[in-house]
């Protein structure tokens, strides 16, 4: 099934450090944003540490220029390595994002735009 049809937030290929921890805090790791998808909704973090989908995540990171991000995400989508060329990590959607952070990330986006 395509789901980039789906999209309800324009994407940009950007790869960025973020620093993300569980609820509880159990699990603190530095990962990649994946160089194909970053939205103000949400983005794909590259990782073979892998949280369970529903799993309410804190993340931070900077923007390009500079700007600090914090934000909840949860954890919508989970991707294995499976040799089959699957980029492996999960689709998070940010569930609490401050609307000056939306607002950079939407123009983040636009920036990139065609």
């Amino acid at each position: 099934m395509d789901n980039s049809n789906k999209r309800q937030h324009e994407r940009r290929s950007v790869e960025l450090p973020i620093t993300v921890s569980d609820a509880a805090n159990r699990v603190v790791a530095v990962i990649q944003f994946s160089t194909h998808d970053l939205s103000s909704g949400g983005a794909f973090v590259r990782s073979h540490l892998l949280f369970e989908i529903g799993e309410v995540l804190s993340l931070q990171f900077a923007l390009p220029d500079g700007r600090q991000v914090k934000a909840k995400g949860k954890v919508v989508r989970v991707a294995r390595d499976t040799g089959d060329d699957i980029v492996p990590g999960m689709g998070i959607e940010f569930v609490d994002l401050g609307d000056a952070d939306r607002a950079s990330l939407r123009e983040l986006v636009r920036d990139d735009a065609p």
